[in-house]
């Protein structure tokens, strides 16, 4: 897991919308970067639902959602299509960035992969906020909560 205040590691990765994508691109605006171990699976599902209907108050406050899976570009345009999410999903198939950024160890039952964690990245490209182990229901409103504290 990365630490509170650490820089925020580089990433080139495929978007759901056909387009390379930086985090270069998201500077000088809040980033939800978060991580998720499969594209239509009920816990996945959930915290896309829950980000993807709080989204305009989001990008009111001035910060964009990303979500970043090792699932193909196909599986993110299908997962989309089919819950109408309007935020960008990005492949991570060698899971380099999922690890760059902690997002990789002991599932428990569900084996080695990908962990749920949300990493809030700053305008300066430094982490913000970090959550560990998120549980899905309610957790758009956490972020909600912690943007509307530092966006005073």
């Amino acid at each position: 897991m990365l630490e509170e205040n650490s820089k925020a590691p580089e990433f080139e990765l495929d978007g759901s919308d056909g387009r390379k994508h930086t985090l270069s691109e998201f500077k000088g605006k809040y980033l939800i970067l978060y991580f998720y171990p499969k594209d239509d699976t009920p816990g996945c599902t959930t915290e896309a639902k829950g980000f993807n209907s709080d989204i305009k108050k989001i990008r009111d406050m001035g910060a964009e959602v990303v979500g970043i899976s090792k699932d193909d570009i196909k599986s993110h345009g299908k997962f989309c299509s089919k819950y109408g999410l309007s935020f960008l999903l990005l492949s991570d198939p060698d899971s380099k960035t999922i690890k760059a950024y902690g997002a990789y160890g002991d599932r428990g039952i569900f084996g080695v992969g990908t962990l749920r964690n949300t990493y809030i990245i700053g305008k300066d490209g430094r982490i913000a906020k970090a959550y560990t182990k998120v549980k899905p229901n309610g957790h758009s409103a956490e972020v909600i909560d912690f943007l509307s504290n530092v966006s005073k």
